[in-house]
């Protein structure tokens, strides 16, 4: 699903992968641990399409198709979804307006009918059914003055109606409390799919506790340091990065 060679990228001038080499399979969900300043969101960024991001050397291939040829709008319409540390807020844009919108451009672009109103609505219910959504949050314009539980919950709802084939969800754990922790950890879970991809970002073993991941990789300095199963997080909340010489 996801191929990344010897990945170099820069930003602002500063480089910051120095040389990165991950593969990531339909089915799997890998977490990507590091101190801050590693090159983890960096990496996110880099494959979603974010502006100002540079990628001087090596290569990203998204089912066997160069990513970096592709632009950001295409990207997403291919199935590549990036939930953010800090969901932005839209004023003036209801949830329900936002969530059909790129719904039905998804569906456009690979060849299904778009949904009409009242279509868009049976499904919005039944993906709030089965993620426990709470019909008020999608009656608001897109996260204002919604809590940082409330936010992660309307990320992972996104995810869930646009159905990407890759997800990178970086510190989607960042700012929750335990039980906003459970519920977007839950949400998360039952979106783990055959054929799906799934890369968490995540500074801390927590999120890991209820999301259990193929697998773990570390990342310092740009590069991959070390990588390993689901233990492989325990470890490291023993000896801290440091004790991997993942430092930062």
């Amino acid at each position: 699903m996801l191929e990344i060679r010897n990945l170099h990228a820069r930003v602002d001038g500063k480089d910051i992968l120095r040389g990165l080499t991950l593969s990531v399979n339909a089915g799997e969900v890998h977490a990507l641990m590091g101190p801050n300043g590693s090159g983890k969101s960096t990496l996110a960024y880099l494959i979603a399409g974010r502006e100002g991001y540079e990628r001087t050397d090596g290569e990203i291939l998204y089912r066997g198709r160069d990513l970096l040829a592709m632009n950001v709008e295409e990207r997403a319409r291919e199935g590549v979804f990036l939930g953010f540390q800090y969901p932005v807020e839209i004023p003036g844009v209801s949830a329900m307006t936002f969530l059909k919108s790129s719904v039905n451009a998804v569906r456009k672009h690979r060849g299904l009918p778009e949904y009409d109103a009242m279509e868009f609505l049976k499904v919005v219910r039944e993906k709030a059914k089965q993620l426990d959504m709470p019909d008020g949050l999608l009656q608001r314009p897109v996260n204002v003055g919604f809590s940082g539980g409330e936010k992660k919950r309307h990320e992972i709802f996104q995810m869930a109606l646009l159905e990407p084939t890759l997800a990178l969800l970086d510190e989607t754990d960042s700012g929750l409390d335990i039980d906003a922790l459970r519920v977007v950890a839950s949400g998360i879970n039952r979106l783990r799919d055959p054929s799906r991809a799934i890369l968490l970002i995540t500074h801390y073993q927590r999120l890991l506790d209820y999301v259990v991941p193929d697998r773990i990789h570390v990342m310092a300095q740009g590069r991959l340091v070390k990588s390993g199963d689901k233990t492989l997080a325990a470890e490291l909340e023993k000896t801290g990065y440091a004790g991997l010489g993942a430092a930062a």
